[in-house]
């Protein structure tokens, strides 16, 4: 299985992910081309060798046309959704960006739908976003892990002003992934590459064991007093066995018909549940129950149990943490 990791130790952003996929060896003109696909212009994109630290980099560039336009969440969405990309592109792309506007919703205590981003700052996102859909599909990476997140200290100037960080956005996206302070006055983790990190990656964690196969370096804009890159690594899952944290969410919910249970069974599974079933219970009540049970990554946990509240009649969820081990291959 091909995999490949983000090591963070400097932090993500979407230009990092960007430049360390070209850095890697997805070809700059063929990415172009894909990304020729949305219905967006009046943007350039441009790519460059240079140094961070001693450690030589890809870094990438979006130029815009700042026309003063505020894109909504459901314009980028329509955007993406009108291109003729490959389906699982879009499919990831979109699923990055929900991360994205469910965060700033929550931050900003708006409906998804009503999220807004600066047209510049929108066009680099979808940029960035899709381009990194764009990278992983090409190198037809299976399985993407993570390294815990480096969080840097200190303000930075957003649109609404100047913000704590870790910005409270990006906090938000990556509640129950590893995240650790870090001594540096900088901004090491971008919402978007938060959103990437939290959306792309099975498992966060240490390197799991693999044959590497090509190692990339993509550049953050400042020079920082460690190398300012994401080390992106790509090579053959070799654990045998591989053993990862889930997460077992059970609850009951009244019986319903099986097209609307198996609706709900399939947006609990596009959530992030990787096993979904149904068992029938005894009960005293008249209406008859049913015990619904979910398994997935634990870093997911939350918003698992958040869509099962959101598309069920439960009240209450049982939780059970888990390690589960696959066979060998």
């Amino acid at each position: 299985m091909k995999i490949a990791y983000f090591d963070c130790f400097s932090g993500i952003s979407g230009a990092k992910v960007l430049g360390a996929l070209l850095d890697i060896g997805v070809d700059f003109d063929t990415l172009r081309s894909e990304l020729e696909k949305l219905p967006l212009t009046d943007y350039a994109m441009a790519a460059k060798e240079v140094t961070r630290g001693g450690l030589s980099a890809t870094k990438i560039s979006v130029k815009t046309v700042d026309k003063g336009l505020v894109r909504t969440f459901g314009n980028i969405r329509q955007i993406i959704e009108d291109s003729s990309l490959d389906p699982s592109v879009k499919k990831k792309s979109l699923a990055v960006f929900q991360s994205l506007a469910e965060a700033k919703a929550k931050i900003n205590r708006k409906s998804v739908e009503a999220v807004h981003f600066h047209e510049v700052g929108a066009i680099d996102s979808v940029v960035d976003i899709v381009g990194t859909a764009i990278g992983f599909n090409l190198l037809k990476v299976s399985r993407v892990y993570c390294s815990p997140l480096p969080m840097g200290i200190g303000m930075v100037r957003t649109d609404h002003g100047m913000l704590p960080l870790p910005s409270p956005v990006t906090l938000e996206i990556l509640a129950g992934a590893p995240i650790y302070t870090c001594n540096i006055q900088a901004e090491l983790v971008t919402p978007t590459g938060a959103a990437i990190a939290r959306s792309f990656s099975h498992v966060f964690g240490n390197m799991p064991k693999m044959t590497t196969d090509q190692i990339g370096y993509g550049a953050g804009r400042a020079e920082l007093d460690i190398p300012n890159v994401l080390r992106l690594i790509t090579g053959e899952l070799t654990s045998v066995g591989e053993t990862m944290l889930v997460t077992h969410i059970s609850a009951q919910v009244e019986k319903a018909d099986q097209k609307r249970m198996t609706k709900i069974m399939d947006e609990l599974r596009a959530e992030g549940a990787t096993d979904v079933w149904l068992l029938l219970i005894n009960s005293t009540e008249k209406k008859e129950k049913q015990e619904l049970n979910l398994v997935g990554p634990v870093e997911k946990e939350e918003s698992l149990i958040e869509a099962l509240f959101a598309k069920t009649s439960a009240n209450d969820v049982m939780i059970n943490r888990q390690s589960r081990r696959s066979r060998e291959k």
